[in-house]
């Protein structure tokens, strides 16, 4: 599944001048595999695990994405990015908007509601300029099956993101 978003994502990268790819990746493996597909490319990833604890509702510790796989993806130039999870914060705000939020983008699938909160979270911890158009990979359970162009915003200028293509991305 990797396979797939990866080999949509490349060409269309190198198309429109994209340099950088914004990753959902929780265990280590999809960015893993990501980055061997991307070496020599002069793609970087900015890849967004789960937020710390969030991992402990499914048996999974604190944290299931490998420090040590953070450290190889750093020391080949890309960015592990540990942020908060925007639309899993209700019980912290008091409000049912994030959810509201993550249910509507489920319309288009789980992969792209993903997409777009992860874009959110990288844009917030400032690894992403507001304005700047990447491509973003994320996917359905597991694997990496579907693709995004957009324009990245913080949370706080939400109205500014733009989905503009979807590369790929599951029929059902």
């Amino acid at each position: 599944v990797v396979r797939l978003a990866v080999s949509d994502t490349l060409p269309a990268a190198q198309a429109k001048g994209i340099t950088k790819i914004v990753l959902a990746s929780t265990r280590g493996a999809t960015a893993k595999a990501a980055a061997a597909a991307f070496q020599e490319t002069g793609l970087r990833m900015v890849v967004v695990p789960w937020q710390y604890g969030f991992g402990e509702q499914f048996g999974l510790g604190a944290q299931p994405f490998p420090q040590d796989e953070a450290t190889a993806l750093q020391a080949q130039g890309h960015r592990v990015y540990f942020g908060t999870m925007l639309f899993h914060t209700d019980s912290f705000y008091g409000s049912q908007n994030p959810n509201a939020l993550a249910t509507i983008l489920r319309i288009f699938g789980q992969g792209v509601k993903v997409c777009v909160e992860i874009l959110l979270m990288a844009a917030n911890g400032g690894c992403v300029e507001q304005g700047e158009r990447v491509i973003v990979v994320a996917g359905t359970g597991s694997g990496a099956d579907t693709a995004i162009i957009a324009t990245a915003a913080p949370s706080l200028a939400l109205s500014a993101l733009r989905v503009h293509e979807i590369l790929c991305k599951p029929l059902q």
